[in-house]
């Protein structure tokens, strides 16, 4: 009986310990995976948008201050991307469309950023947007020539980007909110676009931009 008794203490001891365990390796049971712990980790620091310089489709070259005193919703993409890039922009233009019209380009602009600038030049991007209906103006796809630029960016974003053996790249893919600071602070579900334009509209609408 005592050893019973021993081994069920002992058996609770365990239990309790890997709870402990789990509660803070996972950021107190909010994070169950290493992407939501990293997630909530950008959603607390709100790193600031880093000085890089973009090249959008049309050929344009401008610095982020481009959309100083706007909103920017933004994803990180490549145009060659067989895997999550084509829902992501798909969902990104649900989200454009839910925008109410008043606030598209003068509270806020959407920003596709290519990760992959040796193959994704102004043409390539200018196509790609065209299959998803964006304007290139309200809604932009760029990316950053300067790869030290760009590597700071994905850092500072928490944009993991893994090259494989094909040429393309292994990535996570969130929507990401700046405010009209630069601050990044809000990380989104891209397979949910409703709840996205959901909280983004209340944003825009509490921030009296009508």
């Amino acid at each position: 009986m005592n050893n019973k008794r021993q081994n069920t203490i002992a058996t609770i001891v365990v239990f309790l310990f890997g709870c402990v365990l789990f509660y803070v390796g996972t950021d107190g049971f909010r994070a169950f995976t290493a992407e939501t712990a990293r997630v909530n980790q950008l959603i607390t620091e709100q790193p600031q948008f880093p000085p890089v310089t973009f090249e959008d489709s049309n050929g344009r070259i401008y610095p982020f201050s481009e959309f100083e005193n706007k909103y920017v919703f933004i994803t990180f993409m490549y145009t060659a991307c067989t895997s999550v890039c084509w829902q992501l922009e798909m969902n990104m233009g649900e989200v454009y469309k839910q925008i109410p019209e008043k606030h598209i380009g003068d509270d806020i602009v959407f920003l596709s950023i290519s990760f992959d600038p040796e193959t994704d030049d102004p043409a390539t991007l200018n196509k790609y947007k065209d299959y998803f209906k964006a304007d290139g103006e309200t809604w932009r796809m760029a990316t950053i020539p300067n790869q030290q630029e760009l590597d700071l960016l994905l850092e500072k974003f928490g944009v993991i980007v893994i090259p494989d053996e094909y040429g393309g790249f292994a990535h996570n893919s969130a929507f990401y909110v700046v405010d009209k600071q630069g601050t990044l602070i809000d990380v989104l579900d891209f397979t949910k676009p409703q709840e996205a334009s959901e909280i983004v509209v209340t944003l825009l609408e509490n921030d009296g931009g009508e």
